[in-house]
């Protein structure tokens, strides 16, 4: 079973999105299992603090390493196996993509770490982490959510997850493509007809037609990937 931990100050928000859909039935399933650490409750601080101005000036608070050290060698302790990658959403770290969501779903156990603020201390970064990761060129007040979106990348790649891994197998990205389109019933819907080849029954000609509306919706909405598929296509 593989083990799935949050260092946070607000583990709830965590709780709730690991506990519906599809990363609830993983838990069920056995096999992942979900483990929350508040760094609250790790505070050596007299008030319970858990953060501190930053030295050198500036604006903002950041994450003392005391409580994110403290809950990580608690945590290590609770593992059954060596075998770990911890991982600091950042907007500063790797743009997250399916390939790296792949390479991360084989570790036995992952640890996310989630900053507030101006971040977490560097020491923490810099002796704890194993990967930090950017799920897009923005901000958002803390590493909740991030953290949230690239455990849900890499649950449903996990084999036993997904009623059929083939689904995955055909999602957008796998490729090098964007998706195609998708219809079901009703085959007419206020006048709105499905695609006539999709009801045809003839299988080569709905795999054309799925293969072209990808390469199309591909060099439409995402030009840098159809460049990229059609030079490798070259190679």
């Amino acid at each position: 079973m593989k083990t799935i931990s949050f260092i946070s100050p607000f583990c709830d928000l965590i709780k709730q999105f690991t506990s519906v859909s599809i990363l609830d039935r993983a838990q069920k399933k056995k096999i992942v299992k979900y483990e929350y650490y508040n760094l609250f409750d790790y505070s050596d601080d007299p008030n319970g603090r858990i953060d501190d101005y930053p030295y050198g000036g500036g604006d903002g608070m950041v994450i003392k390493p005391q409580p994110i050290f403290s809950a990580f060698d608690e945590l290590k302790n609770n593992l059954s196996s060596a075998d770990l990658r911890v991982i600091y959403p950042t907007p500063d770290g790797k743009k997250l993509d399916l390939n790296l969501s792949k390479k991360i779903a084989h570790a036995e156990n992952l640890v996310f770490i989630c900053g507030h603020y101006k971040g977490i201390d560097q020491r923490v970064r810099d002796n704890i982490v194993t990967d930090e990761i950017s799920i897009g060129d923005y901000i958002v007040t803390g590493g909740e959510l991030p953290a949230c979106i690239i455990i849900d990348s890499i649950v449903r790649l996990i084999p036993g997850v997904l009623n059929s891994i083939k689904s995955a197998e055909t999602d957008s990205f796998n490729d090098g493509l964007l998706d195609t389109d998708y219809y079901t019933r009703p085959e007419i819907y206020r006048g709105l007809e499905v695609p006539k080849v999709l009801v045809s029954g003839n299988h080569k000609e709905i795999q054309k037609w799925r293969d072209s509306k990808k390469l199309e919706k591909t060099k439409n909405n995402r030009l840098d990937l159809y460049n990229k598929y059609i030079q490798n296509k070259k190679k």
